[in-house]
């Protein structure tokens, strides 16, 4: 009993360790800091002295970032594993709150923004694709925002639109959750449908192809350029031909 009750004892650590987790920012914009409906409009981004930490008391992963992406750049971010190239993203879109410094998006800092605000307005394409359990328009279009002739051009250019007329439902084939009966390939270039029907000005690439073969990275890759021409585009790559068309390349260093 006394065995058993110590392997029990974690699930109570764990529900204890998640009832005190601190919450996120507010979801919505104040009055006085709510963005312009066509924010961000330029795509300008600039780093002031930025630094992130995952935990208060832990060390900095990013440490006195400073830098400058003018509006339609293309910059290339890379670096060694630990560098904290994904941390930077992650300091983007507000899931690690600055330690110091901030992020300034077309002249707004982005720590005064609500969290729907500003993550709405800004479009990822991850290294592994989050699917859901539904269909395929579902997962490009939950909100009901966008019509079909919309959604079928945006798998038109991420090369899907052929395999979805192919199946028998089309737009309402039912998804599996997390995707698990599409291919990883497939998944990704669903990502990227869903980031072409956003079409917001700045585009993060996480090490979007890294895990894909070197026939579907091409066809994205060709996408990106063709599509998204218009954005700011940040991508953190290992593959160098991924950052191949980059105006600027990024190194962030581990030392």
């Amino acid at each position: 009993m006394t065995s058993e009750m110590e392997t029990n004892i974690v699930s109570v650590e764990r529900i204890n360790e998640y009832c005190d987790n601190p919450t996120e920012a507010e979801w919505e914009s104040d009055a006085n800091n709510k963005p312009p409906n066509e924010w961000p409009n330029n795509g300008l981004i600039e780093f002031d002295n930025y630094s992130v930490r995952y935990r208060p008391g832990l060390d900095l992963v990013l440490r006195d970032i400073n830098t400058k992406i003018e509006p339609l750049e293309k910059i290339g971010i890379v670096g060694r594993t630990g560098a904290g190239k994904s941390s930077l993203t992650l300091g983007l879109f507000r899931l690690l709150e600055a330690a110091n410094g901030k992020i300034i998006i077309d002249g707004i800092d982005i720590s005064k923004l609500g969290l729907h605000d500003l993550r709405s307005r800004l479009t990822i394409i991850p290294q592994d694709p989050i699917l859901f359990s539904g269909t395929i328009r579902t997962n490009l279009d939950p909100f009901k925002i966008y019509t079909d002739d919309q959604i079928w051009t945006a798998l038109e250019h991420s090369h899907l639109k052929h395999h979805i007329k192919g199946l028998d439902a089309e737009l309402e084939h039912k998804v599996t959750e997390g995707g698990e009966n599409l291919s990883l390939g497939q998944r990704q270039l669903i990502c990227l449908a869903r980031a072409l029907l956003r079409k917001s000005r700045i585009l993060v690439l996480d090490e979007a192809t890294a895990a894909v073969d070197l026939e579907t990275d091409s066809l994205i890759q060709t996408t990106i350029r063709k599509e998204f021409k218009d954005c700011t585009i940040l991508t953190i790559a290992h593959r160098l031909n991924t950052i191949m068309d980059s105006n600027r390349v990024h190194e962030l260093s581990s030392v």
